[in-house]
């Protein structure tokens, strides 16, 4: 069983072939992204040296671009009449893994 743990945007995600993972958005250039590996399994032997690291490729296929879920944040004061109410969504890019080399 073969896996990697990417770097993509401010966290880590577990990975393997043919697995779809949302990302924060990526620029992709003609559909197809690379990904930095932090550590790599195959089978017993675990890779987590940078120098090796700099051989291994994740390369994954942009799916599609997405928003994720609103977020509510609200801001309030007590006995000022102080409110504040603000939206947020994420842009998010679902991406299916391709290869690790």
């Amino acid at each position: 069983m073969v896996y990697a743990i990417v770097r993509a945007g401010g966290r880590q995600e577990k990975v393997e072939v043919g697995s779809i993972v949302v990302l924060d958005r990526a620029q992709a250039e003609n559909g197809k992204i690379e990904l930095a590996p932090v550590l790599l399994v195959d089978g017993d032997k675990i890779t987590h040296d940078a120098k090796a690291l700099a051989k291994v490729t994740v390369t994954a296929e942009v799916i599609r671009d997405e928003r994720g879920p609103k977020i509510v944040i609200q801001k309030f004061k007590n006995k000022t009449g102080y409110k504040k109410r603000q939206g947020f969504r994420a842009d998010l890019t679902r991406v299916k893994i391709t290869g690790i080399k």
